[in-house]
């Protein structure tokens, strides 16, 4: 009997070591990876701060920058910057993840837990966002497995390169040895700086992001890590009121004058000009540091001739030289980001090509011919005062029809005008003419006396032509009337917009779950 239970055991031993061996774990099944130490250079960096490995951390997320910050908390019980990691790749719009599938990584205050630490990741190390959390469920959001991880593919994750994950996973690891029983990972569209608020106060999710602000507010001006309730929809910040339940916390003095302040600056900032934008992309970024970069010759140039910018917070070389292996959907990347004015509604405005395309046969051969000759049997109005110089007609403004929230009807929209390209089938979203106007011919309007282009919302404008050649072209496209031969023919409106048809956006391939 003491026989079989030996051997037995060393079976069960054998298969142990075994399946170390194929996934290069030590025992209990962990990893080597996950028991990687925090690199020398910051265990340097937390002594120059006067920082300890076991010291709790918090991580903050900026989608826009793709950037994500460690910072550690002192015996003082506030939170220093520690370190800031390039994020390699997320996924989306700016704007909250709202439910399954949407590729959309999550915005807000999340709280990670050692559970929630994944040594097996399939992609090297990660740790689950908590995503979602108390607030998205009161507002219906759905969907799990929001990661942050190594591997440079995202489908609603923070993907980091690897040996930055193995770095996050070390501070995190350590902090939890030295007692920290859970972190907050707070996650922001951008930095809540006063000239972000500005250029984006008309984005639908503006309201959201306010919300998120108060508790970004309270940690900038405490160095403190917030407590965190939701009350109805709304999140609710604060320190051991809200810990204990209240809806109506008391403001710190601190807080409060920070706000106030960023107020200021943010009406200061619209009062100037500061114009309303929308930033759109195929599908999320990446921090520029792992795109290929400039020949020396021209950074040190650059260098000579931007004495303006901050330096970054981590060297372009040492992350330039990794290998990122598969990086998910490049084409997206490529594309970047695109700002988009959008009015008070959130609805893109754009102005059309200065040269506008002449909308008539008959304006064109009048343009062509460059003089008061018709052809027979065409009207042309009579004037005593010599006829005007052609002026260069004012751009039309055209404004698109309202996009939703959802990115995909956002990039269906805006296809067209911001890649060029066109499509024979136009979108059911896209800028619409009126059934009225498209059924009737186009006819072109002597330009008013200020020499501006009038337009209507929604519509598109034609470029209208000032001057005697404006008034011939006006006539010429008038309907015959009886008894008198048939002016030329007018071109009907939609073969005037045949460059504005959309091109449909791409369906996303699903992605496994981490």
């Amino acid at each position: 009997m003491a026989l079989r239970l030996a051997t037995a055991a060393g079976v069960v031993a054998l298969a142990l070591s075994l399946t170390a061996c194929q996934d290069g774990s030590m025992g209990g099944g962990v990893p080597l990876r996950a028991l990687t130490p925090v690199p020398a250079k910051t265990l340097a960096l937390m002594a120059q701060k006067g920082m300890s490995a076991n010291d709790p951390i918090l991580i903050r997320a900026y989608k826009k920058e793709a950037e994500m910050e460690v910072w550690k908390r002192g015996t003082n019980g506030q939170y220093a910057l520690l370190k800031t990691f390039p994020i390699c790749r997320w996924s989306g719009q700016l704007g909250p993840k709202t439910k399954q599938g949407d590729r959309q990584a999550p915005e807000g205050f999340y709280t990670v837990t050692p559970g929630q630490m994944n040594p097996n990741s399939s992609y090297y190390l990660s740790f689950d966002t908590g995503y979602p959390n108390n607030y998205d469920r009161a507002n219906g959001r759905t969907g799990n497995y929001i990661m942050v991880h190594g591997t440079c593919s995202s489908s609603g994750c923070f993907a980091m390169t690897d040996e930055s994950m193995g770095e996050l996973y070390a501070l995190a690891r350590d902090s939890f040895a030295g007692g920290q029983r859970a972190f907050q990972f707070q996650s922001y569209p951008f930095r809540m700086t006063a000239q972000n608020f500005a250029k984006y106060r008309n984005d639908p999710n503006a309201p959201f992001w306010k919300n998120l602000k108060e508790g970004s507010d309270y940690f900038e001006a405490l160095r403190e890590e917030p407590r965190v309730n939701v009350c109805g929809t709304r999140y609710v910040f604060g320190g051991q009121d809200v810990a204990a339940g209240s809806c109506s916390p008391k403001v710190d003095t601190l807080v409060a004058e920070k706000r106030a302040k960023d107020n200021h600056d943010i009406a200061e900032l619209v009062a100037k000009g500061t114009p309303a934008t929308r930033v759109v992309y195929d599908d999320g970024g990446q921090n520029p540091v792992f795109r290929p970069q400039a020949p020396a010759s021209t950074l040190a140039f650059a260098n000579l001739t931007k004495k303006d910018e901050p330096e970054a917070p981590y060297d372009p070389k040492e992350y330039a030289r990794h290998h990122l292996g598969e990086v998910s959907r490049p084409e997206s990347l490529a594309a970047g980001e695109r700002e988009v004015e959008v009015d008070a509604k959130g609805r893109p405005v754009m102005l059309a090509a200065a040269e506008a395309p002449i909308p008539t046969k008959a304006a064109a051969a009048v343009l062509k011919a460059g003089s008061d000759k018709t052809k027979p049997g065409s009207v042309v109005a009579k004037t005593n005062a010599a006829p005007e110089p052609l002026k260069p007609a004012t751009p039309a403004r055209i404004m698109v029809a309202d996009a939703d929230v959802d990115s995909p009807s956002y990039t269906k929209v805006l296809g067209s005008l911001l890649t060029g390209k066109a499509s024979p089938t136009p979108a059911a979203d896209a800028a619409t003419i009126p059934a009225a106007a498209a059924a009737a011919p186009e006819t072109i309007q002597p330009a008013p006396k200020s020499g501006k282009a009038t337009h209507t919302a929604h519509a598109i404008t034609v470029p209208t032509v000032t001057g005697a050649v404006g008034q011939k072209a006006k006539v010429a496209a008038e309907p015959a009337k009886a008894g008198k031969p048939p002016a030329a023919k007018a071109v009907p409106a939609k073969e005037a917009t045949a460059k504005d048809g959309l091109v449909k956006d791409g369906t996303a391939k699903a992605t496994p779950k981490l």
